[in-house]
């Protein structure tokens, strides 16, 4: 409940669950809203403008007209009788506020909706009169959602109270119990209950289904995730727990039911720094657990300084300087299949292929430390105005939120700055300069993977300098993406370079805007009209006339060219455009104009290929001449019988001819896509 964006995004999770039936939405504080009620209980009162400012803000966010003009007077009034309250209640304004602002606007929405105030239907220590009140409130109500603050309750003898920090999960089960509701989800900003505090072990997943009892121990030795208490009402009333993420409402999350466990160790939590306890289910084998930590820590060169049995728990103490180290090892030894090496991820660029970057890196980060002993973490992530860094990690569901609330600055100095050595930049940009901080990146230790062609398109002499500076500091630099998205372009040429196979040409259809155009062609749709469609699709470069006068693949022939050996520059490239040389220049105006001019020359050069049983393709080739190589770019028919023939839409393809083989090495495929290349990205990253 950070902000007006979260708060949308909770009337986003609740809009679905009213088509189930009648909801009761539990809702804490704004972020940092009790401590600042806390302080001012104490004396303090500094925070309270900025706390009735953040307030009044949120509320600008999500009303307009007399709407915000009501809430914005109801807040208000709500803060003039916190200066008036006992010391002991202002904490329990916090919830006030919150849930008359969401309830305010779910009622703004359409939805039928009733506010509950907790101070007087939560009796603390009466569960009998709490679920006898809250039966009552809601049979009294045609709402179809009802809203009540979490956290406050009220006593027996009518006073006002607190359920304890944490307490707003306890009053929704209180809640829940009442009204013997079908499910109990408490939404937070994790992936449910996971066998550790990912910030302190990068491996740690989330756990499927739990038990109660496992759930309550989790709770009670460490695992914030959940209030404790939680626990009892929700099992009395036999209401499965589910445990979401705001952050990724369809995502992983964890069920808490009466089910058995189905491992004997759930989970490694720590209380205290120095006291770390191994969550057991009764079928758990102390005898052979105590051998097993025992290993784990002498492995990692730690000394127990006590282990024993504590119910279905061991509880290990060490020293708390090696705390997290000790963690790290038990979680490893218990609930890792593989030795785990934490790769830290830093994202520059957040487009389209960023964005399924990490969302991919999301998805997928369980199967890759299962499959290769690798956890992924995104450290950073920075677009072209701010950035953000953070060694702990940043969860990929809430990478959008983090980013809109990070800093300006040079992220690639703040990289060389703070990343671990060994950590991967991703450049994932359009940049033309960002390359030449690769060099500082090199030396400060770090790998790069680039999907950026224009950080390859550069003179030869640069391009040699920093594969030289990546050697010389012994990190990896990888940019298969640069060139056919996903498609092994560059590997398949480098793997013959490297083993003496003595290439005779390359034949590359790269240009993914210029074979959607080609291959379109000849439907009826004149070319000026496949143009525009292309740029309106995001295809094209932002001026068509790059790919059309064949710069695109230009880029990509020289890094091609270059990873078989051969040291092209530019000027070596004999290119002819798509179109007559004098509409690259001009007006985009007249350039559209001259493509409509341009379509009876067009038509009948495409009319042509078809007579002849051929096809017209926007060729990069290199060729392996007496004296030398040639190298161009221009428009070839091609056949039935080869392998470009076939391509539709954003396909590439590239044909290798090499000395060693009697057969030229064909691929093709999807050339185009964020999903296809942030796959390949992410390849170069764990390869």
């Amino acid at each position: 409940m950070a902000d007006a964006t979260a708060m949308s995004r909770v009337l986003d999770i609740v809009g679905p669950e009213m088509e189930k039936g009648r909801v009761v939405l539990v809702c804490s504080a704004i972020s940092g809203c009790t401590d600042a009620l806390l302080a001012f209980a104490a004396g303090d009162a500094s925070g309270i403008p900025a706390l009735r400012s953040r307030h009044l803000g949120i509320v600008r966010r999500l009303f307009t007209g007399t709407e915000r003009t009501e809430a914005e007077t109801e807040i208000n009034q709500l803060f003039e009788k916190l200066e008036a309250v006992p010391d002991n209640e202002k904490v329990t304004f916090g919830e006030l506020l919150s849930t008359r602002i969401i309830a305010r606007k779910l009622a703004c929405d359409g939805y039928r909706t009733s506010w509950l105030d907790s101070r007087q239907l939560i009796i603390k220590g009466d569960r009998a009169g709490t679920e006898a009140q809250v039966q009552a409130a809601l049979a009294a109500s045609e709402a179809d959602i009802f809203v009540a603050p979490g956290f406050i309750a009220g006593t027996p003898e009518g006073g006002v109270t607190t359920l304890g920090r944490g307490g707003s999960d306890y009053s929704a089960a209180l809640y829940a119990a009442a009204c013997q509701a079908d499910s109990l989800q408490i939404w937070t900003d994790v992936p449910g209950i996971m066998t550790a505090n990912p910030k302190t072990v990068p491996a740690a997943r989330t756990i499927p289904e739990m038990s109660y009892g496992a759930a309550l121990q989790m709770a009670e030795h460490g695992a914030k995730v959940l209030y404790a208490p939680t626990v009892a009402p929700a099992l009395e009333a036999g209401i499965a727990i589910e445990i979401r993420n705001t952050f990724d409402p369809q995502g992983r999350y964890t069920l808490v039911t009466s089910a058995r466990d189905a491992d004997p160790w759930i989970g490694v939590t720590a209380a205290t720094p120095g006291e770390i306890f191994l969550i057991g289910t009764p079928e758990a084998d102390f005898t052979v657990a105590r051998k097993q930590v025992g290993h784990a820590l002498a492995a990692a060169g730690i000394a127990a300084l006590e282990v024993c049995r504590e119910g279905d728990n061991l509880r290990i103490a060490v020293r708390p300087g090696v705390g997290p180290q000790a963690l790290q090892a038990l979680h490893r030894s218990f609930f890792e299949t593989a030795p785990v090496t934490t790769l830290h991820l830093f994202i520059a660029g957040y487009g389209a292929v960023g964005k399924a970057l990490v969302d991919m890196v999301g998805r997928s980060a369980d199967t890759v430390a299962r499959r290769t002993g690798k956890t992924l973490r995104i450290a950073g992530l920075a677009d072209s105005r701010r950035h953000v860094i953070d060694l702990g990690g940043i969860v990929p569901a809430m990478a959008a939120n983090r980013l809109a609330r990070g800093g300006a600055g040079d992220f690639p100095s703040a990289v060389c700055a703070l990343a671990p050595k060994g950590s991967v930049f991703v450049d994932c940009t359009d940049s033309e300069t960002l390359y030449r901080d690769y060099a500082a990146l090199f030396r400060a230790g770090v790998n790069i993977v680039s999907s950026n062609r224009r950080s390859f398109a550069v003179p030869y002499v640069d391009y040699a300098a920093l594969h030289a500076a990546a050697r010389q500091n012994g990190v990896f630099f990888r940019y298969e993406t640069t060139v056919g998205a996903a498609l092994p372009m560059l590997s398949s040429i480098a793997a013959g370079a490297n083993s003496c196979d003595e290439m005779v040409s390359i034949e590359a259809v790269v240009s993914c805007t210029l074979n959607q155009i080609l291959s379109a062609y000849g439907s009826g749709v004149p070319l000026v009209d496949l143009v525009r469609a292309a740029q309106e699709a995001g295809l094209t470069e932002t001026d068509p006339r790059m790919d059309l006068g064949g710069r695109d693949a230009l880029r990509k022939l020289l890094i091609l060219a270059r990873e078989a050996g051969v040291h092209l520059e530019e000027d070596d490239v004999e290119i002819e455009p798509l179109i007559p040389r004098e509409l690259l220049s001009g007006s985009l105006e007249d350039f559209y104009r001259g493509l409509t001019e341009l379509e009876p020359t067009f038509a009948e050069a495409s009319a042509q290929a078809a007579r002849q049983g051929c096809r017209q393709r926007f060729t990069a080739y290199l060729e392996k001449t007496e004296t030398g190589w040639r190298a161009g770019i221009q428009v070839r028919l091609v056949p039935r019988e080869h392998p470009a023939y076939h391509l539709r839409g954003t396909e590439n393809a590239i044909i290798i001819r090499s000395a060693f083989h009697p057969y030229p090495l064909v691929i093709e495929g999807a050339g185009e896509g964020a999903v296809q290349a942030a796959s390949s990205v992410l390849n170069d990253i764990l390869r």
